[in-house]
């Protein structure tokens, strides 16, 4: 009769040879394979950082104070004020230029401009907006030349054309307001469409703080080149636009949660913590002597350095959180956490 085999109950005691050899390879793992804390794939980020040089943010800007100074513009010609209907249709002109200017330069070459008109894409923030600011642009570029005319042409000239100006002022006044308001929040989405955790997670709030910096900004430029006696508009816009920008701001920081730290760093934070100050003291300069010419102008330089620095910081921002993995892993670790949760109690 064969009796089956009974493994020992315990294993045999290993001898010193055996257990030495498990000492060294142990010794090895130790040293080839260190403990590590997971950040990213071989510790590099996962999103790549935008490109973009300072132009773009200076793009930001520019196009920013064209679409506000257009729409002042547009108030001044329905409401009579000539001084204020010329001053900001020339000082969108001159913005409008700008941030074409350097959006060529961003671009390397005006052909890569000229090549994105060939085709209108819904789906693409970047084409419509190619759209917005060429129909923009098209209709500025009418109202400033009406008001050139009528500052240079002689007064038979402008008696033959006494049928044509008063025609061309109110529809390029018309165009050029429409194009307004998208001009000043595309921008806003071109940046949140991308994968830059900073733009990508302020996708809501962001639209209202550039709309916002863009009407403190125009209203700005207005108190700097027009009398206060003609001011009057231009100042309710930019105190609105003021206060329009920082409460977006704080409910976009709130919102943002641990996302919110870069644009309180570096570059970014010292840019947006000005950019505070000055939108602050600009609205209350605005409100205390906005009526009296040095303090209006003091008060507009304000407004149109926090617009700028709003700007450059948010766009600062953003690149430094591109730049650190942390920012792109733990919020996905939440929202897969979150997402768990809710299945966990949809199941239960």
């Amino acid at each position: 009769m064969t009796v089956p085999y009974e493994p020992p109950a315990t294993e045999p005691a290993p001898t010193p040879r055996r257990e030495g050899r498990r000492k060294r390879r142990r010794q090895r793992d130790d040293v080839m394979v260190p403990t590590m804390e997971f950040e990213s794939y071989y510790g590099r980020n996962i999103v790549k950082p935008a490109p973009w040089k300072a132009e773009i943010p200076a793009y930001l800007f520019l196009g920013g104070l064209a679409a506000g100074t257009g729409l002042l513009a547009s108030g001044g010609e329905m409401t009579g004020r000539a001084e204020l209907q010329r001053n900001a249709r020339l000082v969108s002109l001159a913005a409008l230029s700008g941030s074409t200017a350097v959006l060529v330069k961003d671009l390397g070459k005006p052909s890569r401009f000229l090549n994105m008109m060939r085709t209108v894409k819904l789906t693409s923030p970047m084409s419509i907006g190619t759209w917005i600011l060429t129909g923009f642009g098209g209709f500025t570029g009418i109202a400033a030349a009406t008001e050139v005319a009528k500052m240079v042409l002689p007064r038979p000239a402008k008696a033959e054309l006494a049928f044509i100006l008063p025609a061309a002022t109110r529809v390029s006044s018309w165009g050029a307001g429409a194009f307004a308001a998208p001009l000043a929040a595309y921008t806003a989405v071109l940046l949140s469409d991308t994968a830059t955790p900073t733009w990508h997670e302020a996708y809501r709030q962001l639209p209202f703080v550039f709309v916002g910096s863009a009407l403190a900004a125009s209203g700005g430029a207005a108190m700097i080149t027009t009398s206060v006696d003609e001011c009057g508009p231009a100042r309710n816009v930019a105190v609105g636009g003021a206060v329009v920008d920082l409460v977006a701001d704080a409910i976009m920081e709130r919102h943002l949660g641990m996302l919110a730290e870069p644009m309180h760093e570096g570059r970014a934070g010292a840019y947006l913590r000005a950019a505070k100050v000055l939108t602050v003291a600009g609205a209350a300069l605005t409100l205390i002597g906005g009526r009296r010419r040095p303090v209006a102008a003091l008060a507009g330089a304000a407004l149109l350095a926090g617009s700028a620095c709003t700007r450059f910081g948010i766009f600062e921002a953003g690149i430094a959180s591109a730049k650190d993995p942390r920012y792109t892993v733990e919020p996905q670790k939440a929202r897969l956490a979150a997402r768990r949760e809710q299945q966990r109690q949809e199941a239960s």
